[in-house]
């Protein structure tokens, strides 16, 4: 089968590679389940097995037995692994870092990402994005957007705006922004599965990849 074209970093083999890779980068430290990394990567098993395979023999993750878990970590000894690493997160790290940085923060019903990275993650095309665009839906306290908003500046090291609306705001559209932002892609970050909310948001879900 072909491999389709990875959409935000034509230097990686897929976006599959990318989405794995991505996650182990975020957090070098710890060690990622085959099953986390399948369902962060939207892939196979299989193809996240071949994927980490082809990543080990190329020095720049580790794994090991843990019981019958295999478990995968960034190679942080690798001497290209602080070059790799920025590329990584600046092209496919935004939804791990957002969800990171903006997991505690109370009242946000949604997290998505929109503007120029939405927009290549979603296929249209475009110069790589260099900026990071979200939006919280809900009753989040601006302060705490804001300083989260912050550390994923620091850490993927593109500007980052993040704007709260509420959920009146947002499923009435009196607003024109809100109108645009509905015409264009959205890439859901973190939505509150409590009750019907995670169904009502009427975004499209982000596109399962194809096995590579």
């Amino acid at each position: 089968m072909k491999v389709p074209v990875p959409t935000l970093n034509p230097v990686l083999r897929s976006d599959t590679q990318g989405r794995i890779l991505a996650r182990v980068f975020a957090d070098p430290e710890s060690g990622h389940s085959l099953t986390a990394l399948m369902e962060h990567s939207k892939a196979s098993m299989p193809t996240v097995i071949r994927e980490v395979r082809r990543a080990e023999q190329a020095g720049l993750v580790e794994t090991w037995k843990e019981g019958n878990v295999r478990r995968v970590r960034a190679q942080t000894r690798h001497p290209l692994y602080a070059a790799m690493s920025q590329i990584v997160l600046a092209t496919y790290g935004p939804p791990v870092v957002v969800a990171g940085e903006f997991a505690d923060i109370g009242g946000a019903e949604a997290v998505m990402l929109f503007g120029s990275w939405a927009a290549r993650q979603a296929g249209r095309a475009g110069h790589m994005p260099n900026d990071i665009d979200i939006l919280i839906v809900g009753d989040a306290d601006r302060d705490a957007v804001h300083l989260a908003a912050e550390r994923v500046e620091q850490r993927l090291g593109f500007p980052t705006q993040a704007v709260v609306r509420t959920r009146h705001q947002w499923d009435h559209a009196d607003e024109s922004f809100i109108r645009e932002l509905k015409t264009r892609p959205l890439y859901a970050v973190l939505v509150d599965d409590r009750g019907a909310a995670a169904d009502s948001f009427n975004f499209a879900a982000d596109p399962a990849m194809a096995d590579t």
